[in-house]
């Protein structure tokens, strides 16, 4: 069961999101929050196993939310959910230690299938903001990226395009543990602990 957190200040958006995550056999929706004020110090007593963040609430920005809450929370993943595209929102959450980053225009299936990808260890993000991340990167070089596999290298470049791991077992057309599994040793070879890293250590800053 993966316990679930959600803070957002739209009364039509929270409710909308607590009604499809109930629906799940699988998810547990702890309580649902207006604010991050409100949220902060409930979130750190629930200790849900993910928390849903927008970013422009009312008092605290879910970025500062994150920021002030992460090291109270060790095992809580963050799932940033909002309207911005921005470059300067994406970088600041994912420096503040949100580990997904979603846009509010998401299906409710892929909102399902990032949830528990993000549980499984996985860092979703929806695709136009994987581009945006990948376009701090330059090109990866030969020498930076010879230690991975071919299916590696197919697989992290299906990654940095911002597909979920269901989406890349359907065309690499293996499944999703074997998904999980090579990502997992795509990891451990690059010494990073997230997609964002592995990004980076593959393709390098520009």
């Amino acid at each position: 069961m993966i316990s679930i957190v959600i803070v957002e200040d739209l009364e039509e958006i929270r409710s909308g999101l607590v009604q499809l995550l109930k629906q799940q056999e699988d998810f547990l929706v702890l309580s649902a929050f207006h604010d991050g004020v409100d949220a902060m110090p409930e979130i750190i007593e629930l200790q849900p196993d993910i928390v849903i963040m927008d970013i422009n609430m009312p008092g605290m920005s879910g970025i500062d939310c994150i920021r002030q809450i992460k090291d109270h929370c060790q095992g809580t993943q963050f799932m940033i959910f909002t309207i911005y595209e921005n470059d300067e929102k994406i970088v600041d959450a994912l420096a503040a230690g949100a580990s997904g980053y979603l846009l509010k225009k998401t299906s409710p299936d892929k909102m399902v299938e990032a949830i528990k990808e993000l549980h499984q260890g996985g860092s979703p993000m929806s695709s136009q903001i994987a581009r945006k991340v990948i376009g701090y990167f330059k090109e990866a070089k030969p020498e930076d990226n010879n230690q991975l596999t071919k299916k590696e290298n197919e697989i992290l470049l299906l990654l940095s395009k911002g597909f979920l791991y269901k989406e890349i077992a359907g065309k690499l057309s293996i499944t999703m543990g074997t998904v999980t599994q090579h990502i997992h040793h795509i990891y451990e070879k690059l010494h990073v602990a997230n997609r964002t890293e592995a990004i980076n250590k593959v393709f390098g800053r520009k």
